[in-house]
């Protein structure tokens, strides 16, 4: 079960409706070993795509050597489907290389950029196999 704050959900959906049309990404980081993710970390798109999300690889490794001197691990990767539901594409799974991590999908395919319902949801995907998980905020 992926355990999150109202405050992270709604940077997170912000973030997908800010970049809508395109896939918005990020991570959210928090202290390693703990499972809380606490510290908001937007990322560019560098594919700047649709259908599409891929971390800039200067971005991704001054993240992991930040996240490596806080004592931080990504305890959620999120991106947004802007066309289709949230769940994992095959892309997304081969990706998939956090074995710990909570993979937050939010489909922004109903509203857009614009305010209206948003689907969010979280999986594990360990080895190809994607599970989904119960999300609870708090």
């Amino acid at each position: 079960m992926l355990t999150i704050t109202q405050d992270l959900v709604d940077r997170i959906v912000a973030h997908a409706r800010a970049d809508h049309p395109d896939e918005a990404c990020g991570v959210v980081a928090g202290p390693a070993g703990s499972d809380r993710p606490e510290r908001f970390i937007p990322m560019l798109n560098a594919a700047r795509s649709p259908t599409f999300y891929e971390f800039d690889s200067g971005d991704l490794l001054k993240l992991y050597r930040e996240m490596d001197d806080r004592d931080e691990e990504p305890v959620v990767i999120y991106h947004s489907h802007t066309a289709t539901e949230a769940y994992p594409s095959r892309t997304d799974i081969g990706y998939a290389n956090e074995p710990g991590a909570h993979y937050v999908l939010v489909s922004t395919a109903e509203c857009g950029n614009g305010e209206g319902p948003v689907s969010f949801r979280s999986f594990r995907i360990l080895d190809g196999e994607v599970t989904e998980e119960e999300v609870r905020v708090v």
